[in-house]
């Protein structure tokens, strides 16, 4: 098998690991909705972003890192670092890598009992749509 002919398995590989990432950042962002704004939490709401942030080291943080390694192969492989529609979807890519590394210290945090939940309505909006466009500029790369 030549590499050509692996291709549609590493991007394979990069949407399955980019479904993963999607479900667990949302999913985060979910329960740290529903958690009580700006108070210290009860020890079971502790021991839910205990489990939670269990959850992110397993499986949405290793998901995340397979997205950057297989994207950037692609994008080497394929010669799409110097496109357009690539660089602005990184640029989304970032921002969904730096939201998820803010969710996972703060469940860190609240585990540990030394966090309080701000704002996290807003960021739900933000990353739906933030991957809902990093979709449609790898699909269509529109330019």
């Amino acid at each position: 098998m030549t590499f050509y002919e692996f291709l549609p398995w590493l991007t394979g590989l990069h949407v399955a690991a980019v479904l993963v990432f999607a479900g667990g950042l949302v999913g985060e962002t979910i329960i740290l909705a529903a958690l009580p704004q700006n108070q210290s939490l009860s020890q079971e709401q502790q021991n839910l972003a205990a489990f939670v942030h269990r959850l992110d080291r397993r499986l949405t943080a290793p998901a995340l890192l397979l997205v950057w390694i297989l994207g950037i192969t692609l994008a080497v492989t394929m010669g799409w670092f110097s496109e357009t529609w690539l660089q602005v979807k990184l640029v989304f890519v970032l921002i969904l890598s730096a939201l998820h590394g803010m969710q996972s210290g703060l469940l860190r945090r609240l585990a540990n009992g030394s966090g309080q939940v701000r704002g996290q309505a807003l960021r739900l909006t933000i990353i739906l749509a933030a991957f809902v466009l990093v979709a449609i500029l790898a699909v269509v790369k529109p330019f």
